[in-house]
């Protein structure tokens, strides 16, 4: 177990940028960015918020925006065409309840009141498998303080990891601060190889299948 303190700065590893956008792509952005985009400070929208980190090329997030029309759904991204193609799919769908954060997700979340969000999906994220870049990781202790900050009492918080080494990491520091704060979050015990009620399926889930990695699933309760 990794026993050094956590890094609470701000930093976006890995890419935030691909492929040049294709023209069809910045002509969506251009018209539709503006009604979609949230920024640190902004007023947050009305209802039940739902948080979605790092929702890569879109389809699961949209899928929430698709299927729960009475909920608010917010989805954070670092990644320009990941952001393009959720634009895009919003746009074509007419998704009314869908805004999109580009950037590190720490940086709005810090804007965003105590107890606004009613639930958090952390899917697949990049697990940074070589030891000295463990400190890249999203999962740490002081992430998860913060996460306990926004969920409000009987919310929820999933987590998927196709990584069993990051899969023990991220329990050990769920667990850690558990035991830290009298409560936190508390896993429900459900199996981790099945996926949560109507589960659309994702590319990455896919590949990471047909690589032979089996996807973990972990939701938990914040207490």
């Amino acid at each position: 177990m990794n026993s050094q303190p956590d890094d609470t700065r701000f930093r976006t590893f890995g890419r935030a940028k691909g492929r040049t956008l294709t023209v069809s792509q910045q002509a969506v952005m251009t018209e539709h960015w503006p009604r979609l985009e949230i920024r640190p400070g902004d007023t947050l929208p009305d209802g039940p918020i739902w948080l979605e980190i790092g929702y890569g090329m879109g389809s699961h997030v949209l899928h929430l925006a698709r299927t729960h029309p009475d909920m608010s759904i917010i989805g954070a991204e670092p990644f320009l065409n990941g952001t393009a193609k959720a634009v895009r799919g919003a746009a074509e769908e007419g998704l009314d309840n869908l805004r999109l954060f580009r950037g590190d997700v720490r940086e709005l979340m810090t804007e965003m009141p105590d107890r606004c969000l009613e639930r958090v999906y952390i899917l697949f994220p990049d697990p940074w498998p070589k030891s000295r870049h463990n400190k890249r990781r999203l999962i740490r202790t002081a992430f998860i303080t913060e996460l306990h900050r926004l969920i409000a009492p009987g919310g929820s918080l999933i987590f998927a990891s196709d990584i069993p080494h990051y899969v023990d990491w991220a329990l050990t520091r769920f667990r850690s601060h558990a035991r830290q704060t009298g409560g936190g979050f508390v896993w429900d015990g459900s199996d981790p190889k099945q996926p949560p009620e109507n589960w659309p399926g994702t590319k990455y889930e896919a590949k990471a299948r047909r690589e032979g990695r089996t996807p973990y699933w972990f939701t938990f309760t914040r207490v």
